[in-house]
């Protein structure tokens, strides 16, 4: 007994001497169990929404998983000095392949924003975030807080922002240029930016407001007329937020039932495996389910950012609180247009909703996140 005490305490309490052991040890363990928490929810939702079916929804997004695990640990391992290298490179080839789908790209739903990729279909738009959080990283950890101060400074990062921002709304897909934008001014933020300089730059927005609205497509202000009033079209442009609305509503303290929601089993509820998933997880589960995976979300998001605290060195902490943020504005985006507060958008909810692009893109941020808390100690981001 006493042997075995001294073998399990030597496997997960004694800090390897190994340098890649070294790493693979301070990666975030728990932080890596909440991850698996929420893709097991996804799982078992996707299952129900095949109606049983496994090798619909659930077997192909448990293997992207997988793979996303590996692509997590392996860029967690990744000394910083190669992220911080290969952030420019990534940015550019994020804004060529944005370029890429309006050239190219394939239309779904009236909107380019997939290419094909030997038979698979790539969404860059979700890879450029990834790019952009890079990219701001790596500038603003290489100028001082002086030189922030300074609006000529800011110029070049505020054009990496607009980039992929105007790129990707003209595909259009006005729900993940929001993220972009929401994450480019997250890290203006906290890299220290001016509050003279924000409030400076906020003048303009109700005249930015109102001209992308006279450039918005016909099908986008048809969302956000049907946002407004949603009851005059039912049966057409507001079917999807009305059945979203009553199958909240039908789910109840505890729900209906797993695999028994009556919207979604019956075909009622619209992308009841992408864009509404949590539609699905309310009604099947009620509030208490609901309030239950809108904490477990809460937890991935606060825990991104309290590990971005303890980061000692400017390149961690701005990369950790960027992949926060963009986690964050997935799940407000998401949650906030299935309940009807904002226009439908098309914006999934991350390792819960199916779909290859978010979830390996997810879990490549996932990945930085770990790095820049396995390098947390280190005051030079050439680790």
């Amino acid at each position: 007994m006493n042997n075995s005490f001294k073998f399990y305490k030597r496997l997960f309490l004694t800090k390897p001497k190994s340098h890649f052991f070294t790493k693979l040890w301070r990666i975030n363990w728990l932080y890596v169990i909440l991850i698996f928490l929420l893709a097991g929810t996804g799982y078992i939702t996707l299952y129900s929404a095949a109606g049983g079916i496994s090798s619909r929804f659930a077997t192909p997004q448990a293997i992207r998983f997988t793979v996303g695990i590996v692509i997590m640990i392996t860029v967690a391992l990744l000394p910083q000095r190669v992220i911080t290298a290969a952030a420019a490179p990534l940015y550019i080839l994020s804004i060529i392949l944005l370029v890429a789908v309006l050239v190219k790209g394939h239309v779904g739903k009236g909107a380019e924003r997939w290419l094909i990729v030997g038979g698979i279909q790539v969404q860059p738009s979700e890879f450029a975030k990834i790019a952009l959080v890079l990219a701001l990283s790596t500038w603003f950890s290489r100028i001082n807080y002086k030189q922030i101060g300074n609006p000529l400074w800011l110029i070049p990062p505020a054009i990496m922002v607009l980039l992929p921002v105007l790129l990707v709304l003209k595909e259009p897909n006005l729900g993940t240029a929001v993220i972009i934008g929401g994450i480019g001014a997250s890290l203006f933020f906290a890299a220290g930016m001016r509050l003279w300089l924000i409030a400076l730059l906020l003048l303009p927005t109700p005249l930015l407001v109102q001209f992308a609205y006279t450039h918005l497509h016909d099908y986008q202000r048809a969302r956000i007329e049907t946002f407004l009033h949603p009851k005059n079209d039912p049966l057409g442009a507001g079917y999807n937020i009305m059945q979203s609305k009553i199958a909240l509503g039908s789910g109840g303290m505890w729900g209906q039932g797993y695999m028994n929601g009556s919207q979604a089993q019956l075909n009622f509820l619209p992308e009841k495996q992408t864009d509404f998933i949590f539609t699905m997880i309310a009604e099947e589960w009620g509030f208490v389910g609901a309030i239950t995976i809108m904490g477990l979300l809460l937890l991935i998001i606060l825990g991104g950012m309290l590990m971005a605290i303890f980061c000692r060195n400017q390149f961690s902490r701005l990369l950790a609180l960027g992949i926060s943020m963009n986690f964050f504005f997935y799940c407000l985006v998401n949650l906030s247009m299935i309940m009807g507060m904002i226009p439908v958008g098309g914006v999934p909810l991350p390792l819960v909703s199916y779909g290859g692009s978010s979830l390996l893109t997810v879990m490549l941020g996932f990945g930085l996140l770990m790095s820049a808390w396995v390098h947390r100690h280190t005051d030079s981001k050439f680790y």
